[in-house]
């Protein structure tokens, strides 16, 4: 068994200087936080995986292909592979759980 605590990824993930912390890594999937602060801009590109987001906290839009729709804490959003994407109107700091199936990288 693994198991982590959120707030403790989110201190590693900070240290790191980096908006994203892979913190599970397996033979068919990985699990990630992303965060993103308020008024930032999201840099991602499709990926090659499928995805799915779970947002822990904050608030933002996100688009994926032509559909946009509005995220909050609890809100799941799944994402095809190849599918562009971006979150946007971030107007609360961003804290995102990210799977990839399969992993990323």
């Amino acid at each position: 068994m693994k198991a982590f605590r959120l707030d403790q990824l989110e201190a590693e993930r900070a240290a790191n200087d980096g908006a994203y912390l892979q913190f599970v890594r397996e033979r068919t999937m990985s699990v990630g936080l992303y965060a993103l602060d308020a008024g930032s801009l999201d840099p991602q590109q499709p990926h090659q995986q499928d995805e799915v987001y779970l947002v822990v906290s904050g608030r933002a839009s996100i688009t994926v292909g032509t559909e946009t729709t509005q995220v909050g804490r609890g809100s799941v959003v799944y994402v095809p592979a190849g599918t562009a994407h971006k979150f946007h109107h971030i107007t609360e700091d961003l804290r995102v759980m990210v799977v990839f199936s399969p992993p990323e990288g």
